[in-house]
C-alpha cells in the first residue's frame, strides 16, 4: 500500500489575525491586485485575505481585484474607486517577487486606467519581496515539522533535504530571488541541503527537484511551495508530491502549505501601504530585463518599453495589451524543455 506524505494545512501554522492599526498618513483607497486563478478556491482565498486586511483598518476601502483569469479586473477596481469620488489611489500587488506581472502587466493596466481617468493619481507600491518577517514565518513553520505530530520518527534535520518550490517566471531576476530566499531560509537550519525547483515556466521543474533531492539519500524530504494561496499550481504540486511519496515509500515526504492570511504578511502589506503614502517606494531595478532593454533602446539597440521611474517607484509606459493566450482551459506550458526557456529568458515581450 502506498504511503501518503505528511501534509499540513494553512490552519496548522497560521495564527488568527487580530487587532487594529493607527490611521494612515492620508485617506485614500487601497487597490489590492492579485494574480488571479482559474481555481475558485484560490480566488476566494485572495478575497478572504483582502477582507481580513480591511478589518485591521476600516478608515479607507480595501478593494481586491485580479490581473487575469478571474474578476473583478483591475479596471473594475479603479472604476469602483472613481465612482466613490477618489482621485488618489494606492495600489499594491499581492505578489511575492518582482517578475513580469509586477513590473510590466500591472503597470500596463494602470497606464490604461490613466487614459480612462486622467484625473486619478496612482501610487504603486512594492511586492512582498524578501523580508525578515517572511524568513521568520518559514523558520517557525519548519520548526513545527520537527514536532512528533509531523515527525513521528524523529528524523534529524541532518537527514532531511529541503525542497523549495517556486512558481517560476519569465524574468531571470525574479527566479534569482527565489534562489536567494531559499538559501537564506536554509542558512543555519542544519538541513542536509536545499534544492530549488519550479512548477512552471523556468527550470528545473519539481520532478527534477525530487530527483536531485534523493541523490543525497535523505530519510526525509520537506516540500516547501513558496506560494501565498492555493490554486491550480498548488494542487499540481501536491499531486506530484503524492506520486513521489508513493513511488519512494521509504523516504518520508512532508508537505508545507501555502502562506495564506498570516498576520506577518498583513504587517508587511501595511508597511508597503504606508510607503505609498510617504512616497518612499523604492524598487531595485538594476537586473530587470525590461530596464536593460529600455537602456539598449536609448543607445539605438533594443526596444523601448518606457521603463521610467515615476512617483510609484517603478512606472512603465509599455503600450502593450495583456494577452498571454492562456486565459481559458488548462495552463499552457510555454517552455516545456530547459532549452526552450534558456533561449527566451532575457528577451522582453
Amino acid at each position: 500500500m502506498a504511503i501518503a506524505p505528511i501534509i499540513t494545512t494553512p490552519n496548522d501554522f497560521s495564527p488568527s489575525v487580530t487587532g487594529t492599526w493607527s490611521p494612515l498618513p492620508t485617506q485614500r483607497p487601497l487597490l489590492l491586485v492579485g494574480h488571479g486563478s482559474r481555481d475558485l478556491e484560490g480566488r476566494d482565498r485572495v478575497l478572504e485575505f483582502a477582507a481580513a486586511y480591511q478589518k485591521l483598518d476600516t478608515s479607507r476601502p480595501v478593494i481586491p481585484c485580479f490581473l487575469e483569469l478571474t474578476e473583478p479586473t483591475i479596471q473594475d477596481g479603479v472604476d469602483q474607486c472613481v465612482e466613490q469620488g477618489y482621485t488618489d489611489i494606492s495600489v499594491l500587488p499581492i505578489l511575492l517577487f518582482a517578475a513580469r506581472h509586477n513590473k510590466f502587466d500591472v503597470t500596463n493596466e494602470l497606464d490604461r486606467a490613466r487614459q480612462r481617468h486622467p484625473q486619478v493619481k496612482f501610487h504603486y507600491g512594492r511586492h512582498f519581496g524578501i523580508t525578515p518577517a517572511i524568513i521568520q514565518l518559514w523558520q517557525e513553520r519548519l520548526a513545527e515539522l520537527d514536532t512528533p505530530r509531523f515527525n513521528p520518527d524523529n528524523i534529524a534535520r541532518e537527514d532531511t533535504v529541503l525542497l523549495f518550490v517556486g512558481r517560476g517566471a519569465s524574468d531571470p531576476d525574479a527566479n534569482g530571488d527565489v534562489y536567494k530566499l531559499a538559501r537564506i531560509v536554509w542558512e543555519g537550519s542544519r538541513y542536509k541541503t536545499v534544492e530549488i525547483c519550479f512548477i512552471g515556466i523556468t527550470h528545473p521543474r519539481l520532478e527534477e527537484g525530487f530527483r536531485r533531492a534523493r541523490m543525497y539519500e535523505p530519510k526525509r524530504i520537506i516540500v516547501l511551495p513558496y506560494f501565498l494561496f492555493t490554486g491550480v499550481l498548488i494542487k499540481k504540486i501536491l499531486a506530484i508530491t503524492e506520486r513521489e511519496q508513493a513511488a519512494h515509500p521509504k523516504q518520508l515526504v512532508s508537505y508545507l502549505p501555502e502562506m495564506g492570511s498570516h498576520p506577518q504578511l498583513m504587517q508587511i502589506l501595511r508597511d508597503r501601504e504606508i510607503e505609498t503614502h510617504l512616497g518612499q517606494v523604492a524598487m531595485n531595478c538594476e537586473m530587470c530585463k525590461f530596464r536593460l532593454a529600455a537602456g539598449g533602446a536609448q543607445h539605438g539597440h533594443g526596444h523601448d518599453h518606457g521603463h521610467a521611474h515615476e512617483d510609484h517607484g517603478h512606472g512603465h509606459g509599455h503600450g502593450h495589451g495583456h494577452d498571454h493566450g492562456h486565459h481559458h482551459g488548462e495552463p499552457v506550458d510555454l517552455f516545456p524543455e530547459p532549452d526552450d526557456y534558456h533561449q527566451r529568458a532575457w528577451q522582453v515581450p
